[in-house]
């Protein structure tokens, strides 16, 4: 049963949606959204329901700025905060071990918490990661994750333009991730049904996360 809560931020709050495991629980990821949707967008849901599936909890919460209505995202600091809040409501709403990510946006700004703000979690999963802007190319969205020591998995569509493909499996092997590729995703996980080997995007992905689990969580 999905649980709602209140995150704290001092002159704030946002809210928080806990979805917990189905049958045994094997780690709780607290996850952020995107630039453009809030934490109740369908491809949010998508995630938790498939994670929680394979016995990943998720917690996903909303960052100020969409809670307060706004198009534009928040200040770095601020993101961050909201990260580091949001981890410490799951710790007290879940059981661990903890995760942290998010898609696009969330996942950068969660890997920013764990560098910035010294977060201690046992993983990071990124959904999209947005590692350039569309049609131009780079690595400077990615020059922080060298400082980050645990176990990272990039879940990203073969179709994403925010993710060219050799440079993200460039990336990982640099810093040692995992890349997991969802066949014929964009970057907002639309598929080519026609073409695609699969059934359903969501459940791809949670298939890649349980079996990135069982090779960096002990058993």
């Amino acid at each position: 049963m999905m649980r709602e809560h209140r995150i704290d931020l001092g002159e704030t709050s946002v809210g928080a949606l806990l979805m917990p495991a189905q049958g045994t629980h094997r780690a709780t990821l607290t996850l952020g959204h995107g630039a453009g949707a809030g934490m109740t967008h369908g491809s949010m849901e998508g995630i938790a329901v498939a994670f929680a599936d394979v016995g990943i909890a998720t917690l996903r919460y909303n960052f100020p700025f969409k809670e307060q209505g706004r198009s534009r995202v928040d200040a770095q600091a601020v993101s961050t905060a909201t990260v580091a809040a949001a981890l410490e409501c799951a710790g007290r709403e879940s059981p661990g071990p903890h995760l942290v990510g998010g898609h696009s946006y969330g996942g950068r700004m969660a890997s920013h918490a764990v560098v910035d703000r010294g977060l201690d979690v046992a993983g990071l999963v990124f959904c999209s990661f947005p590692l350039h802007m569309p049609r131009k190319p780079g690595l400077k969205r990615a020059e922080h994750l060298d400082g980050i020591t645990a176990p990272m998995l990039f879940l990203s569509g073969t179709r994403d333009g925010m993710a060219q493909p050799q440079l993200l499996n460039d990336v990982a092997k640099r810093i040692g991730a995992t890349v997991s590729w969802l066949d014929t995703a964009d970057h907002g996980y639309k598929v080519l049904q026609r073409t695609r080997r699969t059934d359903d995007v969501f459940e791809e992905m949670a298939h890649y996360a349980s079996a990135w689990l069982d090779t960096v969580l002990p058993a």
